[in-house]
């Protein structure tokens, strides 16, 4: 060809591969972007045959970690983790702690220097909040406690590397290898250089929260009323890249960091779903490329020599970091269910370990060796996610089976996990037995109680439960599928139980205790699509609510009146 095509051949060979290894990996059960990785492998210099343009797909994959930070920064919900907080910040933190110490340590032992152990460490302290939202999302937990949770710690892991990625530059001196003792930089070059940073970086979240909080969603809506959707899509591109280009030329931030805060000053107008929904497919098609290009850098041959620092990074991952983080819901008295969900959503690592350990190679912190190992590792523990999140429930049957330790620890003297001793008998027969206590489950409770209904709220969000206590409204704390819950709920005494939380999985575990502790017990379901209120229809569950089917009888309802009203 006369004109030099080596953008299209890349941005082509990138999407093809992508394609192909993506739907082989959901038909092997995986989420696609171990697919995409494979592709990558494949396109890079360490596979025969035909070879992308790396520094190229290096610059379109910066376009996809602007795009993924700014779906980041759009999905970002202060108030989310603000309901989980008591769990989801110090836990994050202290999960990343134990993870980087893990790390940390193995990598000194292997003999790398100071700067490498910690940038190593931190890559394997983060999971990826995209395969986290995938797996929640197919096991029907996106709206759970538990869901809630997970995603709540993964933020908190999110704002941590935003945090690192900004400061770790400012620190490459003094990690390097050629700086093995601190001596070389004085405590005030070092304070000069972090403040230096730190001052840049704050002004410009300073210019974001009060310029860009006013400016970006008044031009969402300037742009939205022309009518045009080509224009409203390409005003949400254009804000993100533009904002993330601009924070790193005039304030040397990240891209990342630009792009995410774009994306949260979106958020705050009422036009930040539509921008959500328009960016996504453009969002998705820079986020596969970003996929396959940090794929294209992982040397193969790290499979086969160095398969024991391959193992060690794969336990630190699946099997460190998950630990930590079931001791650490359970020591904060969170039913055995939300722990072992907890743990399978942080036993893998993902697109932050890879612009973390990119960074660390850029900055010579880290060797190549390390980043290879880090993309191994990343695609074997999304590979095995899924079998891990399969393993939750029959774990959890075998642990309670098996464990006197854990039915101990489920009945402990927990002050939150039974009624308290002055709760009035009288509102503990013939009451409502209300099974959540969120957006749903809040407005039921509200409408009981103006009609005087006495009802009891099972809801396993501890910081609800303990804020219910406060109000007098008789509330317990933990897993509503076990048969302790419900007793605590005096649900052998009660005319009904509401279950007001979409958990398809647990439902009908919940009806069949009810049922075996009071067969005469009426039962009301919720559910937000239409296979599960047929299936619990047809197994006799209980009467079944369906969200839209609710929405629509309500307006056609309203209009039907208004309609008769305006013709009498």
């Amino acid at each position: 060809m006369p004109h030099d095509v080596t953008l299209i051949a890349t941005i082509a060979s990138g999407f093809g591969l992508a394609l192909i290894f993506g739907y082989i990996a959901i038909r092997l059960h995986m989420p696609p972007l171990v697919g995409y990785l494979v592709a990558g492998i494949l396109l890079g210099p360490s596979t025969p045959g035909f070879v992308a343009d790396v520094d190229l797909a290096g610059q379109l994959a910066e376009i996809g970690v602007m795009l993924l930070m700014f779906g980041v920064g759009l999905h970002f919900s202060l108030d989310d983790l603000m309901e989980v907080k008591r769990i989801a910040v110090p836990g994050a933190i202290v999960q990343i702690m134990v993870a980087v110490a893990l790390g940390f340590t193995t990598a000194i032992w292997w003999g790398w220097d100071l700067g490498a152990s910690l940038v190593f460490g931190l890559c394997l302290s983060v999971a990826s909040t995209v395969v986290l939202l995938k797996a929640l999302e197919a096991k029907g937990l996106l709206k759970s406690i538990n869901g809630r949770i997970a995603i709540g710690w993964l933020i908190v892991e999110d704002l941590v590397m935003v945090l690192v990625l900004v400061l770790l530059p400012a620190l490459a001196e003094v990690l390097a290898p050629s700086s093995s003792t601190l001596e070389q930089h004085s405590a005030t070059q070092i304070v000069q250089a972090l403040g230096i940073t730190l001052a840049k970086v704050i002004t410009f979240i300073v210019l974001m929260l009060v310029v860009g909080r006013r400016v970006l969603p008044g031009l969402l809506w300037r742009v939205a009323r022309t009518g045009s959707r080509e224009l409203f899509t390409l005003s949400v591109v254009a804000v993100a890249v533009s904002v993330a280009f601009g924070a790193a030329k005039l304030f040397d931030v990240s891209f990342a960091l630009g792009a995410f805060f774009a994306g949260m000053m979106m958020r705050e107008s009422e036009l930040s779903h539509r921008a959500a929904d328009e960016s996504l497919p453009l969002r998705d098609a820079f986020a596969v490329l970003f996929f396959v290009s940090v794929g294209m850098l992982f040397e193969p041959a790290v499979l086969w020599e160095q398969p024991g620092k391959l193992l060690a990074v794969i336990s630190i991952i699946m099997l460190g970091k998950t630990i930590a983080a079931i001791v650490l819901v359970l020591t904060f008295r969170y039913p055995l269910n939300t722990a072992l969900t907890v743990g399978a959503s942080l036993a893998q690592i993902g697109e932050f370990s890879f612009i973390l350990a990119g960074l660390g190679v850029s900055l010579g912190l880290m060797p190549v060796e390390g980043q290879s190992l880090v993309l191994a590792g990343a695609i074997i523990t999304i590979a095995a996610n899924p079998l891990l999140f399969a393993a939750v429930e029959p774990l959890q049957k075998w642990i309670r089976a098996n464990s006197a330790l854990a039915r101990k620890l489920e009945l402990s003297d927990d002050p939150l996990a039974q009624l308290p001793m002055s709760t009035d008998l009288s509102l503990l027969t013939g009451q409502i037995v209300l099974v959540g206590y969120g957006r749903v489950g809040k407005r039921i409770g509200q409408t009981l109680r103006e009609h005087g209904i006495s009802y009891v709220v099972a809801e396993q969000n501890r910081e609800i439960v303990d804020r219910l206590r406060k109000l007098g409204q008789p509330a317990i704390s933990g897993d509503s599928s076990t048969p302790e819950v419900l007793i605590q709920a005096h649900i052998a005494r009660a005319a009904m139980l509401v279950i007001a939380i979409p958990d398809t999985v647990n439902v009908r575990r919940m009806v069949e205790i009810a049922r075996m502790l009071n067969p005469k017990i009426a039962i009301v379901l919720r559910t937000h699509n239409e296979e599960d209120s047929t299936l619990f229809e047809q197994e006799n569950l209980g009467t079944v609510f369906m969200g839209e089917q609710e929405l629509a009888r309500g307006i056609t309802a309203h209009v039907v009146e208004y309609m008769q009203n305006k013709h009498i």
